[in-house]
């Protein structure tokens, strides 16, 4: 992990769950525009 340009394995590991997270709340509010999409499709 230290060639990905961190210092420690520690750092590594922190930015790797930080991303892990980030990625998270962006794919559930992608999900949340679909459903709303698909609702009002379905509704129409």
């Amino acid at each position: 992990m230290q060639r990905m340009g961190h210092d420690s394995v520690r750092a590594a590991l922190i930015y790797q769950h930080s991303t892990a997270e980030a990625d998270r709340k962006l794919a559930d509010s992608m999900d949340d525009k679909i459903a709303r999409s698909q609702t009002i499709q379905a509704a129409g």
